[in-house]
């Protein structure tokens, strides 16, 4: 048995003991020590690196890490076997998805403003912003010898003239201090009801001179990130808001790597506590105590999630949806509650699901078409949600259709050498002069922050730059030279953004052809899906409408960049419109509103779902979108003319 002492930048560390041969990113694991893998460990995307500060370890070689960088003792965590005692030096960089990710979510002004306009867009159809929720206050006769009623059958006849229902159902919650309640405020109380045409189930009593709010929390799972709200479910007032990245991101970036990890001995509650005691309760802790909350006091719940996270969240097999014919244990459930998974607020608190409609395209998308307005235009419109998988949506308000294209985690910087989460350090825009071939950029973080890779919205700009500065050629191929463009012994071609001096890593900022080659696949992968959806309909882009476009990447794209990549298609620019977190904001209408809520069940239930992997033309169309911008130049004209 070896100590394995891993230590952090802020010179705090863990310590954890492993056997001979085990493999450092699993020790890291099993310790809950965050080191990002988007490959799960199979030394593909070279982010989990680590610096051996004292000891040795058994570390293959990689492409990954250079000659110079290993003589410092750089090591990929998972391709590292235990061998001795070993300390090693896990940088901020490796953990930073955990708290410091730019996540779209309702923190910043433009955010807001996106939500509220959603907001009044749905009233504006006639949906009703109420739910079943309730207080009811009650004034009871005080039990005598001459009334010796038991304490809860004394209730239900209050609640029942209050109401007028005949089935009342008290859970053992509050059951237990209904004795005390009642003597402390001399039968005079407030409780908590959900009330719907047949019952009325009680969640909880308080005296009534009690100020009662009833809580409310609305949750967006991502593959990536995760962001949440918790509302005045009396009065839709949004009380607190948090972010943070999904504790499962280090068993895989995708959802493929998280399903195979969950096949693995004890994997699917390894992944359900990872979402939800690492990830989700944490949240609620830290909001509850902004506003002095008791997280009993949240009463309804609401996710909406891919159809892989809605399953994760729930600790349900997710293995048949990796294989055909990819079929999900649900769509739709609303037999959940928080005692089911483990949510640390009220035990009683009902669950709802946004409906999944199909194997990849989840209650997020059911709730983002919600948001969207596609289904109340006569116009025909394009939604898109860029995240670690890219779900798409067509139609109006007579018919919907929706895809699902494995993008893969290129939009989240993995397969991308310099790629990385939009934390500090990343670059999210860029613009290259067309003579000097000089970059210019924005860096997220504090003023002052040194570059260490590129975001998704920072690759799309930097390859859109390259491309039409004719620094690359249609294939991705570098075709001028300068002194930030360098080649490799193997002839590989990249371009600097930020030279070792100027970053703030151990070696350049760098996109190399290889990236561009794996960023022209996926944003190949949903140009491809869009057209492919279309053709279906006997539809071309030309009749696209609008496009809204949703989710945390959505946030920074600079949409003529993304077109003139090929990844968006060609239609005026004012057709693109950006409409926040759609998911999180879906969420939370489907929360506050039971019409909202029974809308998007309905939406999900007429909206019809194309499998991609099952249509022939497909990858036809694919190849042909593996160019820049695409091999049928036509498709492009305004490109081709800038």
């Amino acid at each position: 048995m070896f100590k394995v002492t891993f230590a952090f930048e802020d010179g705090s560390k863990v310590e954890a003991f492993a056997n001979a041969g085990d493999n450092l990113l699993e020790v890291a694991r099993g310790a809950n020590v965050a080191i990002d893998a988007p490959c799960s460990g199979n030394g593909a995307c070279g982010k989990c690196r680590v610096q051996l500060k004292g000891g040795e370890v058994d570390s293959k070689k990689t492409l990954h890490i250079s000659d110079e960088e290993f003589e410092k003792g750089w090591r990929l965590a998972c391709m590292s076997k235990i061998s001795a005692d070993v300390e090693v030096l896990v940088p901020d960089i490796a953990s930073a998805y955990k708290s410091r990710m730019k996540v779209a979510d309702l923190s910043s002004k433009e955010e807001i403003a996106i939500f509220e306009k959603a907001k009044s867009q749905i009233e504006e159809t006639g949906i009703q912003f109420r739910n079943s929720l309730e207080v009811v206050e009650l004034q009871m006769a005080e039990p005598s010898l001459d009334d010796t009623m038991p304490d809860v059958e004394r209730l239900t006849r209050a609640l029942r003239k209050f109401m007028n229902l005949n089935r009342i159902r008290v859970p053992y919650a509050v059951l237990r201090k209904l004795p005390d309640v009642l003597r402390a405020s001399k039968f005079s109380v407030k409780c908590v009801v959900r009330v719907t045409p047949n019952d009325m189930f009680v969640y909880d009593i308080f005296d009534s001179k009690e100020d009662v709010i009833m809580g409310g929390l609305a949750v967006d799972i991502g593959t990536t990130t995760v962001s949440a709200v918790i509302i005045n479910m009396a009065t839709g007032e949004i009380l607190a808001k948090s972010s943070s990245g999904n504790g499962q991101i280090r068993y895989g970036a995708d959802v493929i790597n998280r399903i195979i990890e969950t096949t693995k001995p004890g994997g699917i509650k390894k992944l359900q506590d990872a979402v939800i005691k690492e990830t989700i309760n944490p949240m609620i802790h830290e909001m509850c105590r902004s506003i002095h909350l008791p997280e009993n006091q949240i009463y309804r719940m609401c996710v909406a999630s891919n159809t892989t996270m809605n399953h994760l969240f729930a600790g349900i097999n997710a293995d048949y949806l990796r294989t055909e014919p990819y079929i999900p244990a649900f769509f739709k459930t609303n037999s959940m509650f928080a005692s089911d998974v483990g949510i640390e607020i009220n035990k009683d608190a009902h669950i709802i699901m946004a409906p999944n409609i199909g194997s990849y395209v989840g209650g997020d998308i059911t709730a983002g078409a919600l948001v969207s307005m596609i289904w109340n235009r006569p116009e025909f419109s394009l939604f898109i949600d860029l995240g670690t998988n890219g779900e798409l949506v067509f139609g109006n308000s007579d018919f919907m259709m929706s895809c699902a294209c494995s993008a893969g985690p290129a939009f989240e910087g993995g397969d991308i050498s310099c790629g990385m989460r939009a934390t500090d350090g990343a670059i999210e825009a860029c613009t290259i002069d067309k003579e000097t071939m000089e970059p210019t950029y924005k860096i997220v973080g504090e003023p002052g922050t040194k570059p260490v890779g590129l975001c998704g919205s920072g690759i799309i700009d930097v390859i859109s730059e390259l491309y039409m500065t004719g620094i690359i050629n249609p294939k991705g191929k570098f075709v001028r030279e300068g002194k930030r463009i360098r080649h490799d012994h193997y002839g590989m071609g990249s371009y600097v953004i930020a030279f070792e001096e100027e970053a703030g890593s151990s070696k350049n900022v760098e996109i190399t052809e290889v990236d561009i080659d794996n960023f022209i696949r996926a944003k190949g992968a949903i140009f491809s899906a869009i057209r492919t959806m279309l053709s279906s309909l006997d539809f071309d882009v030309s009749m696209i409408d609008d496009v809204y476009v949703a989710g945390g990447i959505g946030s920074g794209i600079n949409m003529q960049n993304a077109v003139n990549i090929g990844m968006f298609p060609d239609v005026p620019l004012e057709k693109f419109h950006y409409i926040g977190n759609s998911s999180l904001t879906g969420a939370y209408l489907m929360l506050y509103s039971t019409e909202a809520e029974k809308k998007t069940y309905d939406l999900a239930a007429n909206m019809t779902y194309m499998e991609l992997s099952t249509v022939p033309t497909y990858m036809d169309e694919f190849v042909g979108a593996c160019f820049i911008p695409h091999t049928d130049a036509s498709m492009f004209p305004n490109v081709h003319q800038r």
